[in-house]
């Protein structure tokens, strides 16, 4: 596989980028095969997008994998999903402890939550087997919504004042980003969606708020590498005030 190279300068690259991998369902319907397919192909697209994005410098790349509200869809395309991710992982961890990335999930782990046990063990194992790489962070969102994740933090905030040892009024953003599942990580800069929709969908809701948004019409299935390049170099034109006159320093 040849290697495109980003020509964007580093200092203008977006540290954190995030993706809805929208798309799959068409694609696959396109060439009259199983959604399942359309799945697998997805795949392969973020294969190749995680590795364009650790060559490109990127700090956090961040893909959304299983909504809250993918539960809806038909009980067999949510069951090949999910066996899906217990075929793959145990078979990628290698590669991403070879490639010095680290794996992280966000979304509801708990039991009650819907993710199987099977799936569960899997996310786990991954996160240990490349808590201590230093490269770029990969996170999967699954089981993930961002109104849940926002309830999930009120939730512990509130149960902390109940105890008596966190004041109401002492609650502030820094609090509030440390509740959530993304505690630790930097805020998206860039969020991508492909497929030409124009909605969030539940996405990251409080830590997209400064996020640039780029909308590439073409299936995930067929996001590649230069894709990913002609994003970045489009976040790069963007000219980012946060709200003010002049860009921050």
């Amino acid at each position: 596989m040849t290697h495109l190279q980003c020509n964007v300068p580093a200092d203008q690259r977006p540290r954190h980028i995030a993706i809805i991998m929208d798309g799959n369902g068409r694609w696959a319907q396109a060439r009259s095969l199983d959604r399942t397919e359309g799945h697998r192909a997805g795949v392969q697209a973020a294969r190749t997008v995680i590795e364009a994005a650790a060559r490109a410098g990127t700090e956090v790349l961040t893909l959304f994998s299983f909504s809250t509200e993918n539960w809806k869809r038909p009980v067999e395309e949510v069951n090949a999903l999910l066996k899906l991710i217990t075929e793959l992982l145990p078979g990628e961890r290698d590669q991403l402890v070879s490639n010095d990335i680290r794996f992280r999930m966000i979304g509801e782990r708990l039991p009650e939550g819907g993710l199987p046990t099977a799936v569960m063990q899997e996310i786990e194992r991954t996160e240990a087997a490349t808590k201590d790489a230093t490269g770029m962070t990969l996170v999967i969102a699954l089981n993930y919504g961002s109104r849940q994740e926002l309830v999930h933090a009120a939730r512990t905030l509130a149960a902390q004042a109940a105890s008596g040892t966190l004041q109401p009024e002492d609650i502030d953003e820094d609090m509030l980003n440390n509740a959530l599942w993304t505690a630790g990580l930097p805020d998206p800069d860039l969020l991508i969606r492909t497929a030409g929709e124009l909605r969030v969908s539940n996405y990251l809701l409080w830590q997209i708020s400064y996020a640039e948004l780029y909308v590439d019409e073409c299936t995930w299935p067929d996001f590649d590498a230069a894709s990913l390049h002609k994003a970045i170099e489009a976040f790069a034109d963007r000219r980012r005030t946060r709200g003010g006159l002049t860009p921050p320093a």
